[in-house]
């Protein structure tokens, strides 16, 4: 079943050269004959190894601006024939076809060349034909033929054959075929999404080429795998590996504090808030954010939006985290943060996200745009009697972009760019209003004064009337509700002030 094969004929043609010298040197000690085109003929002969052109096997040259090298029953044959059948064998021998026993081809940049915002013409050029076809051949034959479709497996073909004597088994083959067919599916989703970008999207696809297996899920007796590339976002200075649960947590951390430009700090717990602060200092921001909730921000996930000094390294030193975020920490910061081995240290990079987020639902996918809407004062229309202050509609801002990030039913409280309180995930407005009151008053905040806001309308002026009752001063919702006149009306009589925004934060 191992059924060796030696390599004596091979297809070389690749956009990327990075470190395959030493495979095409290799390989010429074993007098494997080379076949290639372009700039990777011109490579090997570099080398002082003989080559063969391509166009000199097909009898034709390289035409329609090398759109066309490769597509030819001259080097499709030699890839494709079974070699354990007569009738292939001697169709070989009529038409004078080499057996290929190995093929090393790489496509296009088309991913690279959509990220540099290149012109469509430009893109459309990176659509690669001959490669995608070629690898797909010679995968669909690995019974005989070995296909290397990255430069990332270069190195690994390289020890195969030391090790087997320029000879690979059935097993390797159909391992690199199955990487093959990955690089070629990625390839095709790449450019279908290209091509998927107006509406109405009635497919859904999606590729990611990095994997890395978790401790485990969401709990210890579920299996967990993260797909993508977390070196691109992050360097991570210091601590174990993230969970399952960890890396949720990262995700919503990062999304809310994108929605901050001055020094800010936020502590997550269960992908909610428990505390949120902006000032002038991101040390401030740190002491005022822990002291929303210093209950909650046990074991929580910190996140800030300007780097980390060792003053403020120390005050987070004295609480036990389970991860850290910042764009950037001083060195003596780092000394005091990675003292501890466990902690997760994260140095964010600058990398674009998506702007959709889908998950797996009954025996489906749903997909969404992220909700990137957070309506500022200029969004918020006054309705009632009392206008709010400026520094109340600066407050209900930050109110505002706390409570799109937070699970609904949900209510905040906030005074002075503070998180005060909030009710979380509640089955009732009401019940999250109660929570949020109570969670106020254990430490030791003065609603007064404070504003409030609401992630969906108010169906009954009840959440109003308690608020006010309370001592909120302000009051932010989307209205909508066909009794929104009530609260409107309750508003006046507790002479509150009340805005609208049009635009609901639901969050499930």
């Amino acid at each position: 079943m191992n059924h060796p094969v030696k390599i004596k004929n091979a297809l070389v043609s690749v956009y990327y050269k990075d470190n395959l010298a030493p495979l095409i040197q290799l390989l010429h000690t074993y007098g494997v004959t080379f076949y290639s085109t372009g700039g990777t003929e011109a490579f090997i002969r570099d080398l002082d190894i003989p080559v063969e052109r391509v166009e000199d096997l097909t009898g034709y040259p390289s035409i329609l601006g090398g759109r066309v090298k490769t597509l030819h029953p001259n080097v499709f044959g030699g890839i494709l024939s079974r070699r354990p059948l007569a009738e292939d064998k001697q169709q070989l021998d009529q038409y004078e076809i080499p057996e290929i026993d190995l093929v090393i081809v790489d496509l296009y940049p088309f991913e690279e060349t959509v990220a540099s915002g290149a012109a469509e013409q430009d893109i459309i050029e990176k659509i690669d034909i001959g490669g995608i076809s070629l690898i797909r051949a010679a995968a669909k034959n690995f019974n005989d033929v070995v296909i290397i479709s990255s430069k990332n497996d270069y190195t690994e073909l390289e020890e195969i054959l030391k090790n087997q004597e320029g000879a690979t088994s059935l097993e390797q083959r159909k391992s690199f075929a199955k990487r093959a067919f990955n690089t070629s599916s990625h390839y095709d989703t790449a450019i279908f999404n290209y091509f998927n970008q107006e509406e109405p999207i009635e497919v859904f696809k999606q590729s990611e080429q990095k994997a890395q297996t978790l401790r485990y899920g969401e709990n210890p007796h579920q299996k967990g795998v993260f797909f993508g590339n977390l070196d691109a976002m992050f360097d991570k200075l210091n601590g174990k590996e993230l969970s399952y649960n960890n890396l949720v947590d990262v995700d919503a951390a990062v999304a809310i504090i994108d929605e901050f430009q001055e020094p800010t700090f936020a502590i997550l717990k269960h992908t909610n808030a428990c505390g949120v602060a902006s000032r002038n200092t991101i040390k401030e921001a740190w002491l005022a954010a822990l002291a929303c909730d210093p209950v909650s921000a046990f074991g929580g996930v910190l996140i800030c939006n300007a780097e980390v000094d060792k003053e403020t390294a120390e005050e987070i030193n004295n609480l036990f985290f389970e991860v850290l975020i910042a764009p950037s920490y001083s060195e003596d910061a780092l000394q005091v943060l990675t003292a501890k081995k466990n902690r997760i240290i994260l140095r964010r990079k600058e990398v674009a996200l998506p702007s959709q987020q889908f998950k797996t639902l009954l025996n489906g996918v749903i997909l969404q745009d992220k909700d990137n809407t957070v309506e500022g004062p200029n969004e918020m229309t006054s309705v009632t009697e009392v206008k709010p202050t400026e520094e109340q509609l600066k407050d209900l801002y930050f109110a505002n972009k706390i409570v799109k990030h937070t699970k609904s039913n949900t209510i905040v409280f906030a005074k002075d760019g503070t998180l005060i309180a909030s009710g979380v995930g509640q089955t009732s407005r009401v019940d999250a209003l109660k929570q949020a009151i109570e969670k106020a008053k254990s430490f030791g905040f003065e609603i007064k004064g404070s504003v409030m806001a609401s992630d969906a309308f108010f169906p009954f002026p009840d959440c109003v009337e308690i608020a006010g009752d309370a001592g909120v001063v302000a009051v932010l919702q989307p209205g909508g509700s066909i009794k929104d006149q009530l609260s409107i009306d309750m508003a006046n009589e507790k002479g509150v002030a009340m805005v609208t925004t049009g635009v609901r934060h639901f969050k499930h």
